[in-house]
């Protein structure tokens, strides 16, 4: 067998099992590896790589290595699990360098931290107070998690409305041109609706590259062809039109009515409806 071709067919075969392996190892991205499983994956890579160009290495023998290596963060995998102390002592535990707005000195020194890099790393985070920060930690893949104050947090729905409504996740009901009816009955919704919602808009479901429905049952489009522009969905504004109607609605009955039980009942709705508006508008304004 000529060199170069037993070559290639090595490098086939060890790309297959590397994948394999990989696959069996999980999904643990990139940046979440420990320092060990870094150190398993680097020497795995170059142990195959050896393997690919030196013909003289005998396949049973890398194979045996790839494995041997390949089953280490496996067993420890299964081991962290089951031990906490064992977790502690592969994968490390987070440290807290900064408490109530106050650097903690020894802990940076600890992790060899300087304070250009806590400070970069705090811009990465949009901080740029030390003293706008209570808890700041290094987690063991290096990556460090803020917690502002609570002055200093930015305002969510959730502290302006006690119980806002769920968020249902967007369903993208065409896709390349084509319909797909499991998201659009997961929204309740049927090919008829999609077909008119499109024939408002003067889109051809072909002429679709991408088509979502989010929680309000408004509908986004995405064409193959980005030159045309394609109406911003206004069902948010419509719901907010209509209930301002219903309340002028209200008034206007209160004032016409001779009824001083049905006039006060329909002040009582007006100003249910007021009220509502209210708390919705931020929410059907965007």
């Amino acid at each position: 067998m000529p060199v170069w071709l037993e070559a290639a067919i090595r490098s086939v075969c060890i790309l297959i099992g590397l994948f394999i392996i990989t696959r069996i190892l999980g999904k643990k991205p990139l940046a979440k590896l420990s320092f060990f499983e870094y150190i398993v994956g680097i020497t795995v890579g170059d142990i195959a790589g050896t393997m690919s160009v030196d013909l003289g290495i005998s396949l049973e023998e890398g194979v045996t290595s790839i494995l041997i290596w390949s089953l280490i963060p496996v067993l420890a995998a299964r081991i962290s699990l089951r031990n906490k102390k064992f977790r502690d002592f592969v994968e490390g535990n987070s440290t807290v360098l900064i408490k109530n707005g106050k650097i903690l000195e020894e802990n940076l020194k600890r992790e060899k931290y300087t304070v250009d890099e806590l400070l970069e790393q705090l811009r990465k985070k949009d901080v740029f107070r030390v003293a706008d920060v209570e808890f700041a930690l290094l987690e063991p893949n290096g990556d460090l998690n803020v917690l502002l104050k609570r002055e200093k947090q930015p305002l969510t729905v959730g502290d302006m409305f006690p119980n806002p409504p769920r968020e249902k996740e967007p369903q993208t009901v065409i896709m390349d041109g084509m319909i797909l009816d499991e998201p659009l009955a997961t929204m309740g919704l049927g090919r008829g609706w999609l077909k008119e919602q499109l024939d408002k808009q003067g889109v051809a479901v072909e002429n679709v590259f991408l088509a979502q429905v989010d929680s309000y049952g408004q509908l986004t489009i995405d064409l193959y062809d980005d030159k045309i522009q394609v109406a911003e969905p206004q069902e948010k504004k419509l719901l907010l039109a209509a209930m301002k109607k219903v309340q002028a609605d209200f008034e206007l009955y209160a004032l016409q009515t001779d009824s001083e039980e049905a006039k006060a009942l329909y002040e009582t709705n007006a100003a249910k409806m007021t009220e509502l508006i209210q708390k919705v508008e931020p929410l059907l304004r965007n």
